[in-house]
C-alpha cells in the first residue's frame, strides 16, 4: 500500500503534539540533562525532599476552578492544573481520512484508560519536577472503587508488584495502589501511584507517574496532599 509522505508527516506531527501534551515531556536546552535540570530546580525550590509535606497552592474541582470535577482537592504550590478537552483530539465523525483515523486512535489510547477518561492534569514542571498528577473520570454506575482501580492499572499493561489498600480522608473512602510500570520500548521500570473513589457522578481516579522512580518519590508529597484534602464536590 502506498502512503503519501504528507499524510505520514501530518499524522506524526499530531502524534508528537498529543504525546507532548499528555506524556509529560519537558523542554530543556540542547545538551541539558532533563533529570539533572529537574533535580537542581527542585532543590532550589525546596520541593525535592521526599517525605516533606507539600504546601498547598490552591484547590481544584469546584465550579469555576481550572478543572471542574466530581471531587475537590488541594494542589501543591507552583503545580499548574489544566482541564483536558477530550473532544478536541478526536477525529471528525464523517472523516474518511486514514491520517485522521490514526490520530484519533492515538488520542483514544492516551485519553482513555480502562473505565475512565482523562479530565485534568496538574503539571509539576513549574515546581521543578517532571511529571503530572492526572485526574480521570468514569461514567456513573455500580462499580466499586477497587474494581475501577484494578481495571485502570490492568489497562496500563506491563505492571507488577501492585499493593492495594483502603484509605479514608475527611469522610471520603476509597482504594489506592502502588505499583511498578515497565516500558518495553525503553526497557525501564518506574514506580507509580493511584487512588480511586466513587461519586454519584461516576468514579474518579487520581494517578501520579513521573519520568522515573526518583521523580515519582519527589512528587509523592503532592499526591499525599491531594489524597489528604480529597472531598466529594
Amino acid at each position: 500500500m502506498r502512503v503519501e509522505v504528507g499524510a505520514v508527516r501530518g499524522t506524526v506531527a499530531r502524534m508528537m503534539v498529543l504525546a507532548a501534551v499528555l506524556g509529560g515531556c519537558a523542554s530543556t536546552p540542547d545538551g541539558d540533562d532533563p533529570k539533572a535540570s529537574s533535580s537542581a530546580s527542585a532543590a532550589s525550590r525546596g520541593t525535592g525532599a521526599a517525605g516533606t509535606p507539600a504546601k498547598a497552592g490552591g484547590s481544584i474541582g469546584a465550579a469555576g476552578s481550572a478543572c471542574e470535577l466530581p471531587v475537590t482537592f488541594d494542589i501543591a504550590k507552583d503545580w499548574k492544573p489544566k482541564a483536558v478537552e477530550v473532544g478536541k483530539y478526536a477525529s471528525p465523525a464523517d472523516s474518511s481520512d486514514g491520517d485522521d483515523d490514526l490520530a484519533g486512535d492515538l488520542a483514544d489510547a492516551l485519553l482513555h484508560q480502562g473505565p475512565v477518561t482523562l479530565a485534568c492534569e496538574v503539571d509539576a514542571k513549574p515546581a521543578g519536577n517532571i511529571g503530572f498528577l492526572r485526574v480521570w473520570k468514569g461514567e456513573p454506575g455500580d462499580a466499586d472503587a477497587r474494581a475501577v482501580l484494578r481495571s485502570f492499572v490492568a489497562a496500563e499493561d506491563n505492571t507488577s508488584k501492585e499493593k492495594y489498600r483502603a484509605f479514608e480522608s475527611g469522610g471520603v473512602s476509597g482504594v489506592e495502589v502502588e505499583y511498578v510500570y515497565t516500558s518495553k520500548l525503553l526497557d525501564e521500570s518506574k514506580k507509580e501511584s493511584a487512588l480511586a473513589v466513587t461519586t454519584e457522578d461516576g468514579p474518579v481516579v487520581l494517578h501520579l507517574g513521573g519520568m522515573d522512580s526518583e521523580e515519582h518519590e519527589q512528587m509523592l508529597p503532592a499526591y499525599e496532599l491531594a489524597k489528604r484534602s480529597l472531598r466529594i464536590a
